[in-house]
């Protein structure tokens, strides 16, 4: 049986590929602070859906064999390191992080503690067991100021927006340290706009749906003047997973002279995973009426700091190495995710 680290297993997206990796029959060390971000007990509820239930202790467990958990801040570099040595991971996927733009304005050492620190310690974690690929979270926001669509790896991306972004792109480039020092093979994943059950509740179709169903006013930025490449959690997790049984290679014929930002001769590489169809947020906002049978009230809202007004993934690299593409519709997508914010919520 295959081991594998699963950072920020209680999130979103974690949560997701935990639950697809145990179907697969992975073991799985669950490593996540359960912080107070959002609702916790929505947290605690992905949990329960893995198997983990809390002890007299307040302590996750599980009657598997297949699945442990473990509370941890990353930032905590001694704990998270004993963690490693004690699993011994054959592979580690890293999605813990703060997540945010617009929280990052506000809360901007949280995200140099966590995704920065907390990142340090996977790294080092990485060193000291030798798993056989890190896979980790990157963020179409490390694209920036680039209006060049759709997005590929292979152009530059120094010029963030956010310090999220900038979190990210720092990542890349520590990644990318350990994979030239210790032969660690790496391979960030840049998401582009998550979305489905079992969703965050600052996402904006979380918003939305709350919103509309209570009879409140939505707030659409950019007088709606924006496009997402909304991509469905389902697609995200399988494109995941085939990366991580596809680990990069040394490259001994990189070109040092003109090199690609998302290579390197080191065991190293970037790849975008998205849908590759962007989405006007009001077509998104359209979907989710028709989803809800219900009309939206709309405020109109100009351009946030540190928002980009288009996302748009060029997946051709993840669909060559793996054979992805996304298979969910924005309607299908959005239609699933209605379904389980009626039943989880009780509406």
């Amino acid at each position: 049986m295959k081991k594998i680290i699963v950072t920020g297993s209680a999130g979103f997206i974690g949560f997701h590929l935990t639950k697809r990796l145990l179907a697969e029959g992975y073991q799985v060390l669950a490593l996540d602070n359960l912080n107070d971000y959002y609702d916790v007990n929505l947290k605690f509820a992905r949990l329960q859906q893995l198997g983990l239930s809390a002890n007299q202790e307040g302590k996750f467990v599980s009657k598997s064999s297949n699945i442990s958990f473990e509370k941890v801040d990353l930032e905590n570099h001694d704990e998270v390191v004993k963690h490693f040595e004690q699993f011994n991971p054959d592979y580690v996927i890293h999605l813990a992080a703060q997540a945010g733009v617009r929280y990052s304005l506000t809360n901007p050492r949280t995200y140099t503690r966590s995704n920065v620190e907390g990142f340090l310690s996977i790294l080092e974690g990485c060193r000291r067991t030798k798993p056989k690929h890190l896979v980790y979270a990157s963020s179409s926001s490390v694209y920036g100021l680039n209006k060049g669509y759709p997005f590929q790896e292979d152009v530059y991306t120094d010029h963030a927006m956010s310090l999220y972004a900038a979190t990210k792109r720092a990542n890349e480039i520590m990644a990318h340290s350990y994979s030239h020092l210790y032969d660690l093979p790496t391979t960030g994943l840049r998401f582009f706009t998550a979305y489905g059950p079992w969703g965050r509740p600052d996402m904006a179709l979380f918003i939305f749906v709350k919103n509309i169903l209570e009879g409140k006013p939505i707030q659409v930025y950019n007088n709606g003047e924006m496009l997402r490449d909304f991509t469905f959690v389902e697609d995200i997790v399988e494109g995941v997973y085939r990366v991580m049984l596809n680990k990069p290679n040394s490259n001994s014929s990189f070109d040092h002279e003109t090199p690609h930002p998302s290579e390197s001769s080191a065991p190293f590489r970037i790849l975008n995973i998205g849908n590759n169809a962007p989405v006007k947020l009001l077509d998104f906002v359209y979907a989710i009426e028709n989803a809800l049978g219900k009309k939206a009230t709309i405020d109109f809202q100009p351009l946030q700091p540190g928002d980009v007004t288009k996302t748009y993934a060029d997946v051709s690299k993840l669909q060559k190495l793996t054979g992805y593409k996304p298979e969910t519709t924005i309607q299908e997508g959005i239609n699933a995710f209605v379904s389980w914010y009626k039943e989880y919520y009780k509406v």
